[in-house]
């Protein structure tokens, strides 16, 4: 049996987890600690489906008012940005900078580190969410649409923490430092367990091609990671993330 003391205790990491991952307003810990800090990273699929939730939820209000497809798309990405205050799309813009612009590891570091946006973050910044828009725009129905949110905001939230797993945190870098730099592998499995009622939401087409793809682009990246830099950063983190999402819409399209 969990205890009480126990479920407070988890609940406090996982506000901890909300209040790092999004602008939502949540209460301060008067009995905060790091190894609280530490373990909120097994609670970011949890944020996930609380943001994807949202989304979804705007998304079908938004259609209901408007009756078109493309504003409640839009409207949707709008809620989801505000929720997470463009986290993981600025270091989805930030690895783009480093990496394009950085030959050597310390010039990727020191670009990912400038607070300016570059020619490389911009464009593909536009261009992520113009296929995001794109391919949820696709979808040949709301519950789709609604389905892919969910999975897009929890699954790629799942796969990016997974890289605290054999990666080594290469240092600090402003807003997308992440609470954590390393994570049980126990830990990481139990976090997933918040994608099993999201099952009954894919076919098992979209589901295989999802898992074939996320397991190319995740060891794919990891292995780029340790060549460019050494390891991870928040910013890398935030741009796995990104790239995971849109590879939850595109499966969800097959």
């Amino acid at each position: 049996m969990i205890s009480r003391q126990q479920c407070r205790y988890e609940w406090q990491v996982f506000i901890l987890a909300v209040g790092f991952l999004t602008r939502l307003p949540v209460p301060e810990d008067p009995s905060f600690t790091e190894a609280k800090l530490n373990g909120a990273s097994r609670y970011f699929p949890l944020v996930g489906l609380l943001v994807g939730f949202l989304a979804a939820l705007v998304y079908v209000v938004a259609l209901a008012v408007f009756a078109n497809g493309v504003i409640a798309v839009l409207l949707s990405m709008v809620a989801s940005i505000l929720i997470t205050g463009s986290f993981h799309e600025d270091g989805f813009a930030d690895s783009c900078d480093g990496f394009g612009g950085g030959w050597r590891s310390e010039d990727v570091l020191r670009i990912m580190k400038d607070s300016r946006i570059g020619t490389y973050g911009t464009v593909g910044l536009i261009l992520i969410l113009a296929l995001k828009a794109a391919s949820l725009g696709a979808m040949p129905s709301a519950s789709t649409v609604c389905g892919a949110l969910l999975w897009g905001h929890v699954f790629s939230r799942w796969v990016s923490t997974s890289y605290l797993l054999d990666l080594d945190y290469v240092r600090g870098e402003g807003k997308s430092k992440p609470l954590a730099t390393t994570m049980p592998l126990k830990h990481w499995w139990y976090s997933g367990v918040v994608l099993i009622p999201l099952l009954f939401l894919i076919d098992v087409t979209s589901l295989g091609v999802l898992l074939i793809a996320a397991i190319g682009f995740r060891l794919g990246f990891a292995a780029y990671l340790r060549r460019r830099i050494g390891g991870y950063t928040g910013d890398a983190l935030g741009a796995a993330q990104q790239v995971i999402e849109i590879t939850v819409y595109f499966a969800f399209l097959l």
